[in-house]
């Protein structure tokens, strides 16, 4: 399905002449040429188009700059900690746009440990956060790789996942209230802390997930939990992923929502860390075919090592497992998932013929699995690593060319093989786009395998907010 929305107008660039208008506007400070930092994205799939790049260092600063924005029909792009993988932090053609940076909004303005909410700004790294939440005694469950340079807003305007959405849910989840500009400038003061509110249309809701579309989130109230008292950390080596599957029941059964984390890890992710980065330390000698990682979160009073022992144990008598390391020391634990999250920059060093974010009904995904393997070896000898976060039903499934292969002669079979993952995961009942979001990478499969009626509303709500069509360009929906 094509998209026939009605086409916005066209757009101005934010050239010299505009920039000269935004100098009255905010902080000289804040107002730079724009350099490849801000106009390459980490795959190296686009390179983006821009002359200027404005930092506002407030929300009166970010409203004067889209005002300003709306007012000349200049587009704007949204621009975080550029960690994004679907495109949506650059526009690589069209009238050069203005891209607005919140690096300069780092402020944490309160943190509560009482009401477990920090109040932070959008341009708060990630692992900023987490240290501050630490030093009260608390958690912000939200992580990912590239926490050393992501931004809140970035995560937000995503609806980012990671590795503890199975306890703690996305970054949706997350959010109590927000404080957002809208593109014609208007502040909406949403920053309410309160848990319960239901005075209408959830606007928090509709600009999670929107990829800077409908606005630019500015600040926003999160919620924090307690840091669990104990932790366990296992590797677990299973035969497939139905086993595997069976695991998480089991774990679950034991220990019920203690369980952090649940990750899958196929034998090819640890062969391509050998490849490509050897000095990560391998847990087994040989590289099992399918192995889980498994975080346990337990409150004070209960031993996770002791609850670990006891899944393991009845795991091996029912054989959903067949060798199994326990963590015994933090910095073990450490090496653990160092395993798990370096595999994403192994594929990175190969290179990916196709890379899927995807998700499915969690009894879809064995089957998911066998079947896209075997269509896939009947196109070519590929190389599949799938790996994820089977807890929460989302996996990477990433295909590679064969050791020795040309990549680049292998990407002549790009869009054969993304079409047929994403069919195979659309007949399945799955998404294709789990985590990571639509960006300018996946329009088309928005449009391709998006609900009709749902593509009409967005459409809608593109146009009532943003009639110009000046936000984010081209990401998300066909301008």
């Amino acid at each position: 399905m094509m998209d026939t929305a009605t086409p916005m107008p066209a757009l101005a660039p934010a050239d010299d002449a505009f920039a000269d208008r935004l100098r009255g506007l905010i902080d000289p400070r804040g107002l730079r040429p724009a350099d490849a930092r801000y106009l390459e994205e980490p795959r190296g799939t686009w390179v983006g188009v821009g002359y200027w790049v404005a930092a506002p260092a407030n929300v009166g600063e970010v409203a004067a700059v889209l005002s300003a924005a709306h007012e000349a029909g200049v587009g704007v792009v949204p621009y975080g900690g550029g960690t994004g993988l679907v495109g949506g932090q650059t526009q690589p053609e069209g009238a050069p746009p203005l891209i607005l940076s919140l690096e300069r909004m780092t402020a944490i303005r309160s943190l509560d440990p009482v009401e477990n909410v920090a109040v932070v700004e959008a341009g708060v790294i990630l692992e900023d956060l987490h240290r501050a939440a630490e030093a009260q005694n608390r958690l912000f469950p939200l992580t990912l790789a590239s926490k050393g340079s992501a931004r809140i807003g970035g995560l937000l305007g995503t609806n980012a996942g990671g590795v503890n959405v199975l306890r703690y849910g996305n970054a949706r989840d997350l959010v109590l209230g927000l404080e957002a500009v809208l593109p014609d400038g208007r502040i909406w003061n949403g920053l309410t802390r309160l848990r319960k509110d239901n005075t209408g249309y959830d606007l928090r809701n509709l600009l999670v997930g929107s990829e800077g579309t409908l606005g630019v989130i500015t600040a926003a109230a999160l919620k924090l939990s307690p840091i669990p008292a104990g932790q366990g950390v296992a590797l677990a080596v299973v035969p497939n992923p139905r086993a595997a599957l069976d695991l998480l029941s089991l774990t679950r059964d034991r220990v019920g929502e203690a369980v952090s984390s649940f990750e899958l890890i196929a034998g090819e992710g640890l062969r391509f860390l050998e490849e490509k980065l050897p000095q990560i330390r391998r847990p087994f000698a040989e590289a099992p075919e399918w192995m889980v990682l498994i975080d346990l979160g337990l409150p004070a009073g209960l031993d996770p090592e002791a609850a670990l022992a006891g899944i393991l144990e009845e795991a091996f008598e029912k054989e959903l497992v067949s060798d199994a390391l326990m963590a015994q020391s933090l910095a073990q634990a450490t090496e653990f998932w160092e395993v798990r999250e370096q595999i994403p920059e192994a594929n990175r060093l190969i290179g990916s013929v196709s890379s899927h974010d995807i998700s499915l009904p969690l009894s879809n995904l064995p089957g998911f699995i066998d079947r896209a393997g075997a269509i896939l070896r009947d196109m070519g000898p590929f190389r599949i690593n799938c790996f994820g976060h089977l807890g929460d039903g989302n996996l990477h499934y990433n295909v590679f060319p064969p050791k020795g292969g040309d990549l680049q002669e292998w990407r002549a079979h790009t869009k054969a093989v993304k079409r047929t993952v994403h069919d195979l995961v659309h007949e399945m009942e799955g998404s294709v786009s789990a985590e990571h979001g639509i960006g300018r990478l996946k329009v088309e499969d928005l449009e391709r395998y998006g609900d009709p009626v749902k593509l009409e509303v967005m459409r809608a709500l593109k146009q009532m907010f943003d009639p110009k069509g000046i936000m984010n360009p081209g990401t998300m929906l066909r301008r």
